[in-house]
């Protein structure tokens, strides 16, 4: 259903029925980022779980410590399958009755039927309340005003339940008790990232996009998707694919807790952090805009051809290459996200092989171009063996 967001002034469907953009891509980012304008998520989903046993039974569960997670403090959790590789996420909000499960419009259905059986004889009960709860993303408390004509109210009506707002904060600003973050922590984005997900009645949101534009500024998705990419931040429906575990893309920094006990997969998490290293890692490419073209999700990613290659091979200053079977570049991994950020210029996260050089110049082939990409390292190749175990000698190996 298209949201009724699209009554405003520019609107253009993101193909989900919410607004990519309202006409000013970057003019909507840059409102964004300094906490000015909302975004319409109201294409996502929203399940709950009640019950006195919701807590204890998400936790054995999922990834994260759920167990007495107090109401109103956000979290977030990974469903695995038994090789630990990423099935569903959620976004965790508790009000003291209820856990209210934040999720792409796409995990409702499987995500909520496979809730439903895993119940047994636990005392818990599980709804889909996407058609009477809506989701609406900002990077600040709606809470906090605009107040509204009468000076009384926000101008954004948040939902409360059981006393409590109904206000996600995103985790990936520090790493979670209990979580390890890979990446750099004196320089990582992520400490700058303010994002929440407020939940609104939907019998609201015709109210909502009437609001004048001076007083509810809006934003649209490749807005958020640009700061997203730009917090290094990943998201299930981009970065997953059907081998990704949460060491590839840092997710243990906000979703896994190392030390909580048995779930499914947790064997996986351990085994990997602790004495093995994940097979692909995370990076942000900072790409070459010369051309103006932004390579689409699942664009190869490939090593820049080697200096002193074929001249007709070569990565121009555009990024421009006239036969790139020349050098038959090798693939090392692919685009999941891209956007034009509003100061960083085009930007894209990447799954790369845990192998490639942290170092190398790399490209995105789209079509019959090569566009130039800078690594900027989120996941190091160094990622895991944190226990420190030495490596034995293979059995009968002769000591030189």
């Amino acid at each position: 259903m298209v949201s009724p967001f699209s009554s405003r002034d520019g609107f253009v469907d993101d193909g989900s029925g919410v607004a990519s953009h309202y006409g000013n891509p970057l003019g909507e980012q840059r409102l964004l980022a300094r906490g000015a304008a909302i975004v319409d998520l109201s294409d996502r989903g929203v399940l709950t779980v009640t019950g006195p046993d919701r807590l204890s039974w998400l936790n054995s569960l999922t990834s994260q410590a759920l167990v007495g997670l107090a109401p109103g403090v956000s979290t977030e959790t990974l469903l695995l399958d038994a090789n630990g590789r990423l099935e569903h996420a959620a976004r965790v909000l508790d009000d003291g009755e209820t856990t209210w499960l934040l999720v792409d419009r796409s995990e409702v259905e499987p995500l909520g039927t496979w809730l439903d059986r895993m119940r047994f004889m636990l005392r818990v009960e599980v709804a889909d309340r996407t058609a009477d709860v809506a989701t609406i993303g900002s990077m600040h408390d709606l809470l906090d005003g605009p107040d509204g004509p009468d000076g009384s109210a926000p101008l954004v009506p948040v939902l409360t339940s059981h006393d409590t707002a109904l206000v996600w904060v995103d985790p990936w600003h520090e790493v979670a008790a209990g979580g390890h973050s890979y990446a750099d922590s004196d320089r990582h984005p992520g400490h700058d990232w303010t994002y929440r997900e407020s939940l609104v009645r939907r019998s609201d949101l015709d109210a909502l996009a009437a609001s004048p534009a001076d007083r509810l500024a809006v934003a649209g998705t490749l807005a958020l998707e640009a700061l997203r990419i730009e917090a290094w931040r990943p998201r299930l429906s981009t970065e997953v694919d059907e081998r990704t575990i949460p060491h590839e893309l840092d997710w243990m920094r906000s979703a896994v807790h190392l030390t909580k006990g048995c779930y499914r997969g947790q064997e996986t998490v351990a085994k990997v952090h602790n004495i093995g290293h994940p097979p692909r890692r995370l990076v942000m490419l900072h790409l070459d805009g010369s051309d103006g073209v932004l390579p689409p999700r699942g664009a190869e990613v490939v090593l820049a051809p080697a200096a002193g290659g074929a001249p007709d091979a070569a990565v121009t200053a555009g990024g421009a290459v006239s036969d790139p079977e020349a050098t038959a570049p090798k693939s090392v991994g692919h685009v999941t996200s891209v956007a034009l950020h509003h100061e960083l210029g085009p930007v894209a996260l990447a799954l790369v092989k845990r192998g490639t050089d942290e170092a190398a110049p790399l490209v995105v082939v789209v079509d019959d171009l090569m566009i130039a990409a800078a690594q900027e390292i989120v996941v190091p190749a160094s990622a895991g063996a944190a226990a420190g175990v030495p490596r034995l000698p293979r059995l009968g190996a002769v000591r030189r």
